[in-house]
This record gives structure tokens, C-alpha cells and sequence, in this order.
């Protein structure tokens, strides 16, 4: 399993009481295993905080505000995405908005990908 500092656990600890809307919205989704699939909120990974995680899948789903096209945001969500890459895990960014707009289609396509990961795990 993905392990965290010290410091990211404290801070995760936080985070899951300061949920987002869009992510209090996939969180009631995620945590009823869509699929079968068992999904961590605000997961402490390293030096940082995941949104959700699948550890079956090995998938660190990010749920992005408006915030994050802006500023160093892009770039920090970049080595984020090369850290959690580096130790085969998939990273998919899911739009705030699109969770906001149709939530049960951004929980279909995450099931999806997650499924499609779990079909290429067993053919390595």
C-alpha cells in the first residue's frame, strides 16, 4: 500500500473534514464501491495528500478546481503527477465542473479506467 509522511498524514487527517462539494459528491459515490472497488478519501502518499485512491487499481483520482490552471498550480500538479507515475500508479484529474454537472457519469468513467487497470495488471 502507497504510504505517507508523517506530515501528509496530519494533513490528510485534515483534509477529510474540509472536502470540496465536487468531492463530498464522488465521495458518496466512491465509497459505496462502485464495482467492487474499495476507494480511500484524502489518502496520505508520500509527501503528499491523494483526493482518492484505489489501491487494487493502483489509481489516485484528483479532483480539480478552477485554482489549479492557475499560477504555479500547473506545474505542482505536474510533479505531483511524475511522483505518483514513478511508482506505477495512474493519476486521473477529473474536473471540479464535470463533477458538479453529471457526477454519475465521472464515477462511470472512473470505474472504467479503473477496471481497464486492473485488466492490464493481470496480463503483466
Amino acid at each position: 500500500m502507497l504510504q505517507g509522511a508523517p506530515d501528509s498524514h496530519r494533513r490528510a487527517k485534515h483534509a477529510r473534514k474540509e472536502l470540496s462539494l465536487p468531492e463530498v459528491l464522488l465521495w458518496v459515490a466512491l465509497k459505496d464501491r462502485p464495482a467492487g472497488l474499495k476507494f480511500r478519501k484524502q489518502h496520505p502518499s508520500g509527501p503528499y495528500v491523494a483526493d482518492f485512491y484505489c489501491h487494487a487499481a493502483r489509481m489516485i483520482v484528483e479532483v480539480d478546481g478552477a485554482a489549479h490552471g492557475f499560477g504555479d498550480r500547473p506545474l505542482c500538479d505536474a510533479a505531483r503527477d511524475r511522483w505518483f507515475t514513478m511508482r506505477g500508479l495512474d493519476v486521473l484529474r477529473v474536473p471540479a465542473r464535470d463533477v458538479l454537472d453529471d457526477c454519475d457519469a465521472v464515477v462511470r468513467g472512473i470505474v472504467a479506467r479503473a477496471e481497464a487497470r486492473l485488466g492490464d495488471q493481470g496480463n503483466a
